[in-house]
């Protein structure tokens, strides 16, 4: 295993999508109250993202983290889609409970990444990011303007050395790839020079063989690292009627019901909180830098924040190897 080449110094942080209206409409009160009860707890990591509301989740975190001193927190955004004003409402088409006027173009180029950079600066109110992650540039993206693949030759000339280079300047500390998807996490590690991924929906207790197998040991050979995202699933696993970003409840495959049912009986059986298992789970592997919860309620934040902490007895686990749940490889919380 080789040496890390990027250490996140928090092992817990606030992601910016439910601050962006993606699930449900939150008031700008109630965005500050959550960000606040995070800084109160605590949590210093924040991440976000120009897609998260189509600029609303950025302008809402840095209205907050401005008034904040900021060498004591760590902020990543995302590059990859710029966004235009538009006359009409365009984010309706992308989030339901979209208020934004802008419209988004994807752009993987040099000159896409340092324009996308500067907006999220102007956005937030900030001086600098410390991580970018390059977004969404996967095969589940069906926003996408060409196959991922025919895409992905722009990035790997533009947005990739332009990361690098950043980083080497001391512009920002790290990048990576920030995907739903294992194959462009994995891809880009063959050829770029990559230091932290965010590792989002592809790793929790109802889907982690594909990442056990294949993309944690690549990580490990080149001492890079993961921020995991959506360690519930989307809310699936806390009883929310979606998996993911995209299934409604009628359509999520009968394998991820049964699985999910049978995590509620053991956890039933051994008096364990479902999602506290969950997200201790997923900050499990050696190459698990941080673990990323997105809400816009306190209390939600706060519960989530706690359920880190939460005994769970090692026989729970056993049981779900027993059960087929756990691959045989996973490692397991202390």
């Amino acid at each position: 295993m080789a040496a890390p080449r990027y250490r996140l110094p928090h092992h817990f942080g606030l992601g910016g999508v439910a601050i962006g209206n993606e699930f449900q409409f939150a008031t700008d009160e109630q965005a500050e109250a959550t960000l606040s009860a995070a800084w109160d707890a605590g949590v210093r990591y924040f991440d976000v993202s120009p897609w998260y509301g189509l600029g609303l989740a950025e302008r809402r975190f840095g209205r907050f983290l401005a008034r904040k001193p900021r060498a004591e927190f760590v902020i990543s955004s995302k590059v990859g889609k710029l966004l235009r004003a538009s006359r009409d409402n365009q984010s309706k088409k992308y989030f339901p409970f979209g208020t934004s006027p802008n419209t988004p173009y994807f752009d993987y180029s040099a000159d896409g990444v340092l324009r996308s950079i500067e907006d999220s600066l102007q956005r937030m109110g900030l001086d600098r990011l410390d991580i970018v992650f390059v977004h969404d540039l996967s095969p589940d993206n069906d926003y996408l303007p060409d196959d991922w693949k025919t895409l992905w030759p722009v990035a790997e000339k533009g947005a990739f050395p332009a990361l690098t280079r950043l980083r080497d300047e001391g512009v920002i500390d790290a990048w990576g790839m920030g995907v739903n998807c294992p194959q462009p996490i994995l891809r880009c590690l063959e050829v770029a020079d990559s230091d932290i991924h965010l590792l989002a929906s592809q790793y929790s207790l109802v889907d982690h063989a594909n990442a056990v197998e294949q993309v944690l040991p690549a990580a490990r050979d080149k001492g890079v690292g993961f921020v995991m995202g959506s360690a519930l699933n989307a809310g699936f696993l806390g009883g929310a009627p979606r998996y993911n970003y995209g299934a409604s409840n009628t359509l999520i495959a009968p394998d991820k019901r049964e699985r999910l049912a049978t995590l509620r009986r053991v956890a039933g059986d051994y008096g364990v909180d479902l999602v506290a298992a969950a997200l201790q789970f997923s900050l499990a592997p050696d190459v698990a830098q941080s673990l990323i919860v997105g809400t816009a309620s306190p209390t939600h934040l706060l519960a989530d924040h706690a359920a880190l902490q939460a005994k769970i007895p090692p026989a729970f686990w056993t049981a779900l190897r027993d059960e087929g749940v756990l691959h045989r490889d996973a490692p397991l919380p202390d």
